[in-house]
């Protein structure tokens, strides 16, 4: 599958388990809310918040490996009904309806979907980069633990 401009915005490195359980608890995550991992690698994020957190979740992942070892990890764990994965450019996914998004991409990466974020996501979504900050915007909170990563909270229009 072919995908504009055919280009990554970060290379894959997972997020400990830790530190995206961390970043589940610093958007505050409920029961039922929809969340978007953009640049979602294996579903990681998206497994947690749907075992650990009840949500809905959506995550977004270009390289077909990636996105098919996610598909089928959460089969695996049999939770496959709240965690679709999409095996796509997440510039071009409508990201409208979530509560919570989160990032593990490059700085580049993160500046790339700034506008995105900015017109597609109603006031008051949690976005929670890791160790990654978005240009231009002021964070809500920076947690720096687990010790070695930094996690930025920004909540739209606050």
């Amino acid at each position: 599958m072919s995908h504009r401009g055919g280009m990554s915005l970060a290379p894959f490195v997972p997020s400990p388990p830790e530190v995206v359980r961390k970043m589940l608890e610093v958007a505050g995550v409920s029961y039922g809310e929809t969340v978007y991992d953009l640049g979602c690698g294996n579903g990681g994020i998206v497994i947690m918040a749907a075992r650990e957190f009840g949500a809905k979740c959506v995550g977004i992942e270009m390289r077909k490996d990636l996105a098919d070892k996610a598909t089928e990890e959460a089969k695996n764990q049999r939770i496959d009904q709240r965690v679709k994965i999409l095996n796509a450019n997440c510039l071009d996914i409508d990201i409208s309806d979530a509560d919570v998004v989160t990032l593990y991409l490059t700085s580049s990466g993160n500046l790339k979907l700034k506008d995105k974020l900015e017109k597609e996501l109603k006031t008051k979504v949690r976005i929670v980069s890791h160790d990654f900050e978005m240009s231009g915007w002021t964070p809500h909170k920076i947690y720096r633990e687990p010790p070695g990563h930094t996690i930025y909270l920004y909540v739209k229009g606050t």
